[in-house]
This record gives C-alpha cells, structure tokens and sequence, in this order.
C-alpha cells in the first residue's frame, strides 16, 4: 500500500527526525566494544540465574585445621587434607550429587598432595605435583574462569602435563614442582563477573599470602614462577605489587588492570604469549565504565606497547597452553627451568 510505503511523519506534520549518528572516532568507547561489553551482560542476565538454580547446595566440612606450613609439616597438612576431601565425598554422596562426590574422592588418594581443600561452594584446592621442599624450581598455575571442584581434573591435567615436561627437560639433579592454585572462586566465563575485575580483587590478597607462607617451605633461594591463564592473569594483575615471584606469565590475557608491565609493580619478568586459534584475541582491549561497573581489564599483554617478553605459543587455542608437546608448553617449560635463551619469540 501507498501508506506503508511512504515517508513517516509525525501527527503534527513534521518531518521525522534524523536517524542517531554513528559514534564519532574519537570517542571513549567504540560501537563494536560497546556491543561486546553489552552481550556479556545480556548473557549473562539470562545464564547466571539459569545456571545457578540448576545446582543445589552442596554440603560439605569447614577446611581441616592445619599447623603452619613449613617443610617439616608438609607430609601431616598432606594427610589432613586428604581426610578432608573423603570427608567431603562421603557428605555429597550422602547429598546425592555423585558427581561431586566422585571429584572429592579422586582428590582424596593417596597419590594427591593437598596444601588447601575446601569442599564448600563451588570448592577450592591446592595441589602440588613433586618434592616441594626440596624443589629449585617452582611454577604455580592461576586458572581463569569456569574452574571449580566440579571441573578440578582438567585444571589437574594441565598442571600434570607441565610437571612432566619439566621432568623431561629439567638439568640433571635439578629439582621442580609445579602447583595447582584453586586458591579463589573463579568466575563463569558467561557471567557479569567474567567481565570485572571483582573475582581477582577478592583473590588478589590470598594468593599473595599464599606465595609468602610458600617461602617458608622452598626457601628465599628457590625460583619461583607464576602462570596465569585466563582470567587468572586479572588475578596475578591484582596480587603482582611486591609479589615475590621470578616470573610472571600471562596466558591467553584479556588484559591484567595494567596499562604496561611497569605499572604491574613487580620485579618479575613479565611474559606474554596467546595461540593463534585463542578467541581472547576478539575481546576488547578496553576498561569502561558502564551505570556504574567498570567492565574489560585494559590494555592488551601482547601488544608491543604493554612491554611483556612475548613468545610463540602455537597454533593452539584457549585451552591449549599446556597440551603436551606443543609449541606453548615448550615455551613455558623453558620459562620455568630457566633456559630462556631457547625461547622462541613472536
């Protein structure tokens, strides 16, 4: 019909306004990082409650009471955290959840070293692979989002695969050990949280108590390095003022808080490297401030302007850091050992 091909006007007769101009390209915020920021949060409204309803509360004990950590009482805060985790299966059995009872179990055997176990929640642990108190080498892995008690064995495969590769690599008589810090409640990749830095703000403190008490059990002379990945490099953002570690590695960042490594505040050696197939390459690189929230973590680790030691990690994707035998956990190993002259740059 005529009408509905015809020009609109509005009931007094005047022409219609003009059509909203495109973003000008000096402004704070472009459209397409804008339109990002807000699908994460229009995801996340409908996921978070749908999700969280799906999972009930499962019972657990409070943390095991542990003596100070030091060398001598490794092999007694092993054991209680054992009998933590069993006793925690043995509660979620009871609950009828058998897939978290069955995770409990496995980190109850008598193969698993536990400095921390807590059933409750979402759950949190640390594991450590190797002779910790003897280790001239230690690498801590920090993992991003969707990390839980529920999720813990792909976490404990990556940290696995590098404790291997060091094995494999490592000078005679040099002796590693790599831990496995669930130390905070990660949060969910389609969530609100996965877009702020309020997760790494809570766990920030926890992990730098957490490397002070470790020097107590490997020494001041032990090398110490941390591998973030994922949002676990907005957590070592937050915690790397003062922390007193010898490398700090970023994998697969979104970003850490820091305009540059100096701004990070730690005497560590910054590195940096993303797999070619990461889809953390399309996040905006960018913090906002949208009714209220800072959102995004700022500015990129990769780009040369950050000025992180960035290396090749391959082909692979987000969670391809530590696949055995590629290109990144080569890097990485030679990163911790401290043979980075055969590290192989971007």
């Amino acid at each position: 019909m005529q009408a509905d091909t015809r020009r609109k006007r509005s009931r007094n007769g005047a022409a219609p306004e003009a059509e909203p101009r495109s973003r000008e390209p000096g402004s704070r915020l472009p459209r397409r990082c804008l339109r990002a920021l807000l699908a994460v949060l229009i995801t996340a409204a409908i996921a978070v409650p749908l999700s969280a309803a799906a999972r009930p509360h499962v019972p657990a004990p409070p943390p095991a009471d542990l003596a100070p950590l030091t060398a001598r009482t490794l092999t007694q805060t092993y054991a209680a955290n054992r009998a933590n985790a069993e006793l925690a299966s043995r509660m979620a059995a009871e609950h009828g959840d058998r897939h978290r009872a069955e995770a409990d179990h496995v980190l109850a055997g008598a193969s698993r070293d536990l400095l921390a176990f807590d059933g409750r929640g979402t759950g949190r642990a640390v594991e450590v692979l190797g002779d910790l108190a003897g280790a001239e080498r230690v690498a801590i892995l920090i993992p991003g989002s969707d990390t839980s008690l529920d999720t813990y064995e792909r976490f404990h495969r990556a940290a696995a695969a590098l404790h291997r590769s060091l094995a494999q690599d490592s000078p005679a008589g040099r002796r590693t050990a790599v831990i496995a810090w669930l130390g905070y409640t990660t949060p969910r990749t389609v969530s609100t949280t996965a877009a702020t830095a309020d997760r790494a703000e809570e766990a920030a403190p926890v992990l730098r108590e957490f490397v002070h008490d470790l020097r107590a059990v490997t020494g001041p002379s032990a090398h110490v390095g941390l591998l973030c990945h994922s949002y676990g490099s907005v957590v070592c953002g937050r915690a790397a003022d003062g922390l007193d570690v010898d490398d700090l590695v970023l994998l697969g960042s979104p970003g850490t808080g820091a305009d540059s490594a100096g701004e990070l505040g730690t005497r560590a050696r910054v590195w940096a490297a993303r797999g070619a197939d990461d889809w953390v390459a399309e996040v905006p690189h960018a913090e906002v401030d949208l009714f209220g929230t800072k959102l995004g973590f700022g500015a990129d680790p990769m780009s040369p302007s950050f000025g992180a030691d960035v290396f090749t990690a391959g082909p692979g994707g987000h969670s391809d850091y530590f696949r055995p035998r590629s290109e990144s956990l080569s890097n990485i190993t030679r990163i911790v050992l401290g043979r980075t002259e055969e590290v192989t740059h971007a």
